[in-house]
């Protein structure tokens, strides 16, 4: 099973749109569009698993909040700065959503800190 997670972005919003029209009209029918998102899931974990090379560093000024759900972690960072290659850019707020890659076993010892 494919994580979710990317429907709540632009492209898996306008798709989402798309097929509610189309089911609206009656051009599809509401199983034709959740086997679409279903398969727009799996393309999209597989190319940002497989395709996606760039790198980007980030340093958190601080940890506001954290959660541990469902085999989900949501990190709240303030003043965190990202840095690739030659580019630098200083946010105050960042929440990070991350998943077991593997769909696997849960970590429930937490993040690893680096030391």
């Amino acid at each position: 099973m494919a994580y979710q997670l990317y429907r709540n972005t632009t492209l898996g919003n306008t798709l989402q749109e798309t097929l509610d029209e189309l089911i609206v009209y009656g051009q599809i029918s509401p199983t034709l569009a959740m086997r679409v998102l279903t398969q727009y899931d799996k393309c999209i974990n597989n190319a940002l698993a497989n395709r996606v090379r760039a790198r980007v560093q980030f340093k958190a000024g601080k940890l506001t909040t954290y959660r541990f759900c469902d085999n989900v972690w949501t990190l709240m960072l303030s003043d965190v700065e990202f840095k690739e290659v030659h580019e630098l850019v200083r946010v105050e707020k960042v929440k990070i959503v991350a998943c077991d890659a593997k769909g696997g076993a849960s970590n429930k010892e937490g993040p690893k800190e680096k030391e």
